[in-house]
């Protein structure tokens, strides 16, 4: 398709109506379509496994799917049963239903280095949720946090730490400190300065990079020296790494994790999983003071615990990981191979576990660059890929990493234009994309 004629007229009059009702055209930010070419945002109408098809009747490949909850891929047969099984019993009730309980033991069977679960609808209460209970346990304020990695929660003990911190007190945003990903030095240092004071160190095991060998059980060492708690937030990492997440690839066993994202497939559920000796803390069986620790009137709607349930069950039995891996693996070395044929393998660059890609954009100097990205959507959505990442489900196909290839290919030759040009602007089509996180709209 000629990017110069590929136009989204009814999805740019959605956007314009979507702006008017919701702030910021959107129900998470990295959905926003200044993440994409001015007026190039397609408004989806449906999806139906690795595909989906926006308001103007245009089919894309996509990835990245649902910000990497949908990893089964939309519709999956075996998850819209049980959700339609539940719906027709009832989806929530002034009591616990046995969904609870079933949902709790296929969780605890899937990830065994945990004793307890509970279950929440967002990963932002779940990673909340831990951050109370590991102050509450420790009796310690203030929160460590991994400045490498980019999201961890909408509450205010993170959102204060980032360029969108308009609303937060000051006094809140003193309570929380960075450590860099794997420099144990650096985070004993902090630890020690903040000797007594730090609650915990909550961190992605890994995401773009695996870590270094021994960093995770120095990690481990290091909280256990200085008496924090160790929080591993698996919302990514959770079933792509393994199907008990980077603590069962890795063998590092955290105190407290989060999980979320693919554990529902597109279905809003979170799990906050740890010890019993700190979960009990915000149950009954204990004589300490009480932790609030989640209470949700839909965070155990039975729909999504069923879908939990048979996302994990699928995981397991058809070995999901495994295909999510090959998968990535294959459409990597397809970039790559495009990428160079190019001539610009050095600016479009893919990074990241086979299950996770993502790719950086870089200009003449090889520095990220958002212009460039912009010219590079352009050309993927013209192709027929929708691709914020290059994050893959499990129901692509050899066919759609083919299409996706060649739509890097038609989308890279445009990127080498513009690089011998020495300026992107008259491939841009408009406005750049913007990061997500800055200060001004």
């Amino acid at each position: 398709m000629d990017t110069d004629q590929f136009h989204l007229p009814r999805s740019r009059a959605a956007n314009e109506r979507l702006h008017s009702l919701v702030p910021g055209g959107a129900h998470t930010y990295a959905k926003g379509d200044d993440q994409y070419p001015e007026h190039l945002a397609p408004v989806i109408s449906h999806g139906r496994g690795a595909h989906v098809w926006d308001v103007d009747g245009n089919r894309y490949v996509e990835y990245g799917s649902g910000l990497r909850s949908v990893s089964l891929g939309h519709a999956h047969p075996r998850v819209t049963e049980a959700v339609r099984r539940e719906i027709d019993r009832g989806a929530n009730f002034v009591r616990p239903s046995v969904v609870e309980l079933e949902a709790a033991e296929r969780f605890l069977a899937t990830v065994p280095t945990a004793d307890m679960v509970k279950f929440a609808k967002n990963g932002s209460d779940a990673t909340t949720a831990a951050v109370r209970l590991a102050r509450a346990v420790t009796g310690r304020p203030r929160v460590a946090l991994c400045a490498d990695h980019p999201f961890f929660s909408v509450d205010d003990w993170f959102i204060g730490t980032t360029p969108l911190s308009a609303g937060i007190p000051d006094a809140t945003n003193e309570l929380t400190v960075t450590f860099p990903y794997g420099d144990l030095a650096a985070t004993e240092e902090l630890l020690t300065r903040y000797e007594g004071e730090v609650a915990c160190l909550i961190l992605e095991a890994a995401t773009q990079t695996e870590p270094p060998a021994g960093y995770l059980e120095g990690l481990r060492a290091l909280a256990d020296r200085h008496g924090c708690v160790l929080v591993f937030d698996e919302m990514i990492t959770g079933l792509r790494w393994s199907e008990a997440g980077a603590q069962g690839l890795y063998g590092v066993v955290p105190d407290l994790s989060t999980f979320g994202k693919a554990l529902g497939n597109g279905f809003a559920v979170s799990a906050l999983a740890g010890r019993r000796e700190l979960m009990e803390r915000g149950g009954l069986r204990h004589s300490e003071d009480r932790v609030f620790l989640l209470s949700t009137t839909h965070g155990a709607e039975t729909h999504s615990l069923a879908a939990a349930m048979a996302v994990l069950r699928t995981y397991v039995e058809e070995d999901v990981t495994a295909r999510l891996h090959a998968l990535g693996e294959r459409l990597a070395a397809g970039v790559r191979e495009a990428t160079a044929a190019m001539g610009v393998g050095d600016h479009v660059v893919v990074r990241g576990r086979a299950s996770n890609l993502v790719f950086a954009t870089l200009d003449e100097r090889g520095r990220p660059s958002q212009e460039y990205r912009t010219l590079f959507l352009r050309g993927l959505l013209a192709g027929g890929v929708l691709a914020p990442s290059f994050v893959v489900s499990s129901a692509l196909d050899e066919a759609d990493i083919a299409h996706t290839v060649d739509a890097v290919a038609q989308a890279c030759a445009v990127y080498r234009k513009a690089l011998d040009a020495g300026d992107p602007t008259p491939w841009l089509g408009g406005r750049p994309v913007k990061p997500v996180f800055r200060r001004r709209a």
